[in-house]
C-alpha cells in the first residue's frame, strides 16, 4: 500500500527514531527486554525493535554520564526533502553538525531547546489507518462459549510499534510554534501553555510528538502499542514481575483517548504501554482543543506518582 501524503504539504511524516544514552547499557538491555521489546545488541549500543516488524524504534548508548536525550531522526518523503530545506533557510534556522554517534546521513539541526533533529528520507513508519482491533485472548471451550486464557499460557506482551514520544520543553508554545512552522506538524490539543500533542500532517496517531513545560529539555516517555487492553494490564504485571513495579495505570487519557500503563524506567523517565490512541487521517482537520488542567491527564486510573512530571535529565542551557 503506498504511504499516505498530504496534498500540497511538506513535512515530516513520522518519528523514524529516539536516540538516548544511559550508564549502563546492560540495566537498559534489562529492561527494555523484560518490556517486551526485540533488543539487538551493537557493541557500544542497543537497538529497539519490536518483534515481528523491520524498523528500528531506538537506540540507547553507554555513556557512563544520567541518562541524556541524544538525538530524534524525523523521516520525511523524498520530495519533501529539499523543499523542507529551503523553507528552514528562509525561516533562518541554522543547520546543525552532525551527532558524533552517527554518520551526516540527511540533515542536522537543533529545535529552540537545542534537541538535536536528524532530518533524513526514510520509509514511513506512522500509520496510515486506524490501528486494528486484535480482539480479546478469550478462546472457544469445547461448547463454544468464548472463556478466558489460563494465565499460565498466556504469552509474554510483545508490543507492535512506537506510537509517540514525549519530550520536557522549557516552553511549549514557542516548541509548538517551531515544529508547526518549522517541520510541518499540527497541533493536535493542548492544556494552556503546560502541554501540547502534535500529529503528522500526512496521517499519524493523535501526536506522534508532544512537549511539556520543564526547566530543560529531555526525554519525558515513549509509548508503544499493544493489542488490546488486557495486554495493558498483563504488560503492568510482566513488569512488576521482573522488578519494575512503579508507574502509572492502568488508566484512560482525555486527549488521545487511549488506554494506558506507564512504566518508571531506571533513570526516571518512563515506558508506555499504549492501546486505542486517537487516528488523525491526512485529509482531517483534526480540531485541536484546550483543556483545563483536571481534563489533561486521565478521564480514570490512579493518582500519577509523585514524580510523574519532574524532568531528571538535565542539560546545560
Amino acid at each position: 500500500m503506498k504511504n499516505t501524503k498530504r496534498p500540497g504539504v511538506t513535512g515530516i511524516h513520522s518519528l523514524d527514531r529516539f536516540v538516548f544514552s544511559v550508564p549502563d547499557l546492560g540495566i537498559a538491555r534489562d529492561y527494555f527486554t523484560a518490556f517486551g521489546l526485540d533488543v539487538r545488541d551493537m557493541g557500544n549500543h542497543i537497538d529497539l525493535y519490536t518483534f515481528d516488524h523491520p524498523h528500528r524504534w531506538g537506540s540507547v548508548y553507554q555513556s557512563g554520564q544520567p541518562k541524556r536525550l541524544e538525538y530524534l531522526t524525523l523521516g520525511v518523503f523524498q520530495e519533501d526533502y529539499e523543499p523542507l530545506q529551503h523553507r528552514l533557510r528562509k525561516l533562518g534556522i541554522p543547520s546543525a553538525d552532525p551527532h558524533p554517534l552517527v554518520d551526516s546521513q540527511g540533515f542536522w539541526l537543533r529545535d529552540p531547546d537545542g534537541i538535536l533533529l536528524q532530518i533524513a528520507v526514510a520509509e514511513k513508519c506512522a500509520p496510515d489507518q486506524k490501528g486494528a482491533a486484535y480482539g480479546p485472548l478469550y478462546v472457544d471451550n469445547p461448547i463454544g462459549i468464548p472463556i478466558g486464557p489460563k494465565h499460565s499460557t498466556v504469552p509474554k506482551v510483545r508490543p507492535v510499534r512506537l506510537t509517540h514520544a514525549l519530550f520536557f520543553c522549557t516552553d511549549v508554545p514557542r516548541s509548538m510554534k517551531f515544529y508547526q512552522d518549522a517541520l510541518g506538524l499540527r497541533l493536535s490539543d493542548h492544556s494552556g501553555e503546560v502541554i501540547a500533542f502534535m500529529h503528522g500532517p500526512h496521517s499519524s496517531d493523535h501526536h506522534l510528538l508532544a512537549f511539556a513545560k520543564a526547566d530543560s529539555r529531555g526525554l519525558h516517555h515513549t509509548s508503544w502499542v499493544v493489542r488490546g487492553i488486557d495486554e495493558i494490564g498483563l504488560g503492568a504485571e510482566q513488569m512488576k514481575a521482573a522488578g519494575y513495579d512503579v508507574g502509572w495505570g492502568v488508566g484512560r487519557h482525555v486527549v488521545g483517548s487511549n488506554y494506558f500503563c506507564y512504566i518508571r524506567d531506571p533513570w526516571g523517565s518512563f515506558t508506555e504501554y499504549s492501546y486505542d490512541i486517537d487516528f488523525i487521517g491526512a485529509e482531517t482537520e483534526w480540531p485541536a482543543l484546550d483543556y483545563p488542567p483536571e481534563d489533561a491527564l486521565s478521564l480514570w486510573g490512579p493518582t500519577p506518582p509523585p514524580d510523574f512530571i519532574i524532568n531528571h535529565e538535565k542539560h546545560a542551557s
